[in-house]
């Protein structure tokens, strides 16, 4: 601790030691606690407690006080746990028996303040904090302190029982860590006495008549199986398995989301990867005996792993499947489609009851949808998936939602009436058949999932949310048969959909609701973007009224509709190019002047941010990408870009033309050589200062140093930032230039300069100042590639960078500071209490 805080120390302690002085913030005592836990990992605690006494006045003197505060008691409880963490420490306070005052039945919680949630929380965190020794133990043992923390364990407050529960995961853990000096067996005459208290508890629990108890003990284990791999884990669990295989017995399963959690937990511990390992069978037995609404998540879990047993596996996949096969058998279908099971694992009947029932079967086919798209990307799956029977199922779900579906049972006549209508189920029916997409697919069902998506795209009934999934759905449909080698061979039926498709687009396009507008916006720019090299998509689209319809869009009176109209054509404008010289498109050109003049426009008058920000980003993926629009002219291209977004006041759109700078910057370096290549060819030295000199021309003619000095000056600390960094790059690429390297270059003052000094400059660049003379850095009057090269030199770039990397409090964040803070909000709680309402 430094002279500075500890001259302050003793009247803050004095402070919160008066019960007549009011702390006006209680953030102030979490910071408080935040230093001295930073104290004492780097310094020793029991030196800060003899260096510093009025630390131990302190908490001598709010335990005399008749009634302290709730948080100045709760602060003092953690306070002193944080000391107690050191033995040596720790030895000190129970000599002064302020342990046992503070953490024994004499202390808070004998008093009316144990009634406050705040003063528990505080005492199991002190606790907590203390538990780093085996004398803690012994004495939380000796003073009856464990019993408290079981009672805490079902406290009214979800914070201070799960802190208990917490704690005494960590109770026990610790001590057995610490006692692994041999191997540890079942017998209790070998574990250590805390250890064997808290088992007792443990076992008691669950063998009792109180759910409440049960559920916590369950909740214990689960934490510890999942935080400690240690060999007595297995140990722990042969004693425990014999009651909770008796909870999986019972009827009905009170605690089935609590055991899966724990079965969970075990399962991903390398202790009981062993296929032989007793807690498979508990597994198993879970599968049979759960609800099939609780056991879902235990059987996907149980699948992601590799060191399953496979019978164990199949057995999973099976729980899995049903549901579906049960929709499956709901409804008539060709009987060329098997079922997804030869066999259940559970009766039927449970989860045909859940389907029937309006209050479970939208949830638990929500669940199962969803377990099986996670299982779509598992490589470790004991058996293939049934990929054709499952893709009928979910289309079976779909059409049921809409209406579409024929019952074949009384089963599906009630599945029919419960789900028509259901978004909750098409949301997550819509996924799964997008996740599905990626399997090699035959052609004798891809017109059943066309049906149903293109049913989707076109019904009136379908809201935004849903219509946004069937558009999703729709894209990785028709990417994943653009990318199967099979691709040829279906072009025929994947053709008329995109011609259904355009149409339905086009309705979608001139809807009155903006989000389906949108939504149909983004669907076509990612469309674009995965099939624009593919011929007969180009065909498809371009016989179409979308392009013209999206064009439209960019006058749309809604602001997002018109950001993803910018966005949408700047992806179609890439295929002009690729069919100017079809008939009827001989005036492609000059429509795409056009739509580069719109989105300048856009950028440079529309009233919103977002239509803008796209336009920046338009232009960006261009540049990227070789545009043929800006290939004509990129200079051009880029200096009028800068120009714009130099005078936007949306600090994003500014953001965005920086990276616009960044990439215009980092091509032309490359283009002459000069970007930072391990596979490039190493230019000689007068080649090398040759095309460093032509790329300060071209720098220099785009006026890029102007706008990223500019943008250095900028209140906004992101653009800052941004152009700080693209400065400091292009500095180092041009570090070979003379008059940038070390030393005075022709007399001239090399003395760093600051941000007032440059924005003078910038002045004396826009009003086109003559240079000053010679022998002043306001040289750097000049926008030749030598000022500039001066102004690169003379400012400090590195000194700005790091102060627009230090956070905004930083002189604030100080010990010092907050001690200080203290002392002057002390008492002024009173004066602020009127309401200034």
């Amino acid at each position: 601790m430094d002279r500075e805080c500890s001259q302050l120390l003793p009247s803050v302690c004095a402070v919160l030691g008066d019960s007549r002085q009011l702390v006006a913030d209680d953030t102030f005592l979490e910071k408080f606690l935040d230093w001295f836990k930073t104290l004492t990992e780097t310094e020793s605690s029991l030196l800060l407690l003899r260096e510093n006494p009025c630390l131990t006045e302190l908490i001598t003197c709010v335990l005399k006080l008749k009634d302290p505060s709730s948080s100045t008691l709760s602060f003092i409880l953690r306070l002193t746990g944080i000391f107690a963490a050191s033995e040596s420490c720790f030895q000190y306070l129970q000599q002064r028996e302020l342990l046992i005052s503070l953490f024994g039945e004499v202390g808070p919680l004998s008093s009316a303040l144990w009634e406050e949630a705040s003063v528990r929380s505080g005492w199991v965190q002190g606790v907590h904090s203390m538990v780093q020794h085996q004398s803690a133990l012994h004495f939380l043992y000796n003073c009856g302190a464990i019993d408290v923390i079981f009672t805490l364990q079902g406290d009214p407050s979800l914070f201070v029982a799960s802190a208990a529960n917490q704690l005494l995961v960590h109770m026990l853990t610790f001590s057995l860590q610490s006692f692994q000096t041999k191997p540890v067996n079942i017998k209790d005459c070998d574990w250590p006495i805390c250890a064997q208290k808290l088992i007792v508890h443990i076992e008691e629990s669950l063998k009792s008549n109180s759910a409440s108890r049960i559920k916590q003990s369950l909740k214990l284990l689960t934490s510890v199986f999942g935080c400690c791999h240690d060999l007595w884990t297995e140990v722990l669990w042969s004693r425990l398995s014999e009651p909770i295989v008796y909870l999986l017995e019972e009827e009905p399963v009170h605690t089935g989301h609590l055991l899966v959690d724990l079965f969970l937990s075990m399962a991903r511990s390398p202790v009981f990867s062993c296929p032989e390992c007793s807690l498979w069978r508990s597994v198993t037995c879970a599968l049979e005996h759960l609800n099939p609404a609780q056991v879902g998540r235990l059987a996907v879990g149980v699948l992601k792993l590799q060191e399953c047993p496979q019978a164990v596996r199949i057995q999973a996949l099976s729980v899995v499947l049903q549901p579906m096969d049960c929709v499956l058998k709901a409804a008539s279908q060709p009987l060329e489609y098997p079922g997804l099971l030869n066999k259940s694992v559970n009766d039927s009947a449970t989860v045909e009851t859940l389907l029937s029932c309006r209050s479970s079967c939208a949830s638990f086919l929500c669940q199962t949808l969803a377990h099986l798209e996670e299982l779509q990307y598992l490589t470790c799956l004991p058996v293939d998936l049934p990929h054709i029977p499952l893709l009928q199922s979910v289309v079976t779900i779909l059409q049921f939602c809409i209406g579409l579906a024929t019952p074949a049972s009384c089963l599906g006549n009630k599945i029919s009436r419960i789900l028509i209508g259901c978004f909750r189920v098409q949301r997550s029916a819509l996924d799964s058949l997008g996740a599905l997409s990626h399997w090699e697919s035959h052609s004798v069902f891809m017109g059943s999932v066309f049906d149903i998506l293109l049913a989707y795209l076109k019904s009136p009934d379908t809201s935004p949310t849903v219509l946004k999934k069937s558009f999703q759905a729709t894209l990785k449909w028709l990417v994943s048969l653009s990318e199967a080698p099979s691709s040829k061979d279906h072009w025929q039926q994947t053709e008329q959909f995109l011609r259904d498709l355009f149409l339905v687009l086009q309705k979608r396009l001139c809807s009155p609701y903006w989000e389906v507008r949108d939504s149909a916006l983004e669907f076509l720019t990612l469309l674009v973007k995965h099939l624009r090299e593919k011929e007969g998509f180009r065909q498809v689209l371009f016989s179409s009224e979308v392009p013209k319809l999206t064009e439209d869009l960019l006058e749309d009176p809604e602001s997002y509709v018109r950001a993803s109209a910018v966005t949408a054509m700047g992806q179609l404008s890439f295929l002009t190019h690729l069919i100017s010289k079809k008939p009827g498109l001989e005036n492609g050109n000059v429509k795409e002047k056009s739509i580069v003049a719109q989105l300048k426009e856009i950028l440079s008058t529309d009233s919103e941010g977002f239509p803008r920000r796209a336009v920046i980003r338009v232009f960006i993926d261009w540049l990227r990408e070789g545009h043929p629009d800006v290939l004509k002219d990129t200079e051009q291209f880029v200096s009028s870009m800068l120009q714009a977004v130099n005078s936007d006041l949306d600090w994003e759109v500014k953001a965005g033309g920086l990276e616009l700078a960044e990439v215009f910057s980092a091509q032309t370096l490359g283009r002459l050589g000069l970007a930072a290549c391990p596979y490039a060819a190493v230019l000689s030295s007068a080649t090398r200062s040759t095309h460093l000199s032509e790329s300060l021309q071209i720098f220099c003619r785009v006026k890029l140093f102007e706008f990223l000095f500019g943008a250095l000056c900028d209140c906004d600390r992101p653009v800052a930032q941004k152009a700080c960094d693209i400065l400091i790059a292009l500095k180092a690429e041009l570090r070979d230039e003379s008059s940038l390297k070390e030393g005075t270059s022709a007399g001239l003052s090399t003395e760093a300069r600051g941000i007032a000094w440059l924005e003078e400059t910038l002045r004396r660049w826009s009003s086109c100042a003559k240079p000053c003379p010679r022998g002043d850095a306001d040289e750097a009057g000049s926008q030749d590639p030598d000022g500039v090269l001066l102004v690169l030199r003379t400012v400090d770039l590195e000194g700005l960078h790091r102060s627009l990397n230090r956070s905004s409090d930083h002189i604030e964040k100080s010990p010092q500071s907050l001690l200080q803070d203290i002392l002057a909000t002390v008492g002024t709680l009173e004066e602020n209490e009127a309401d200034c309402y």
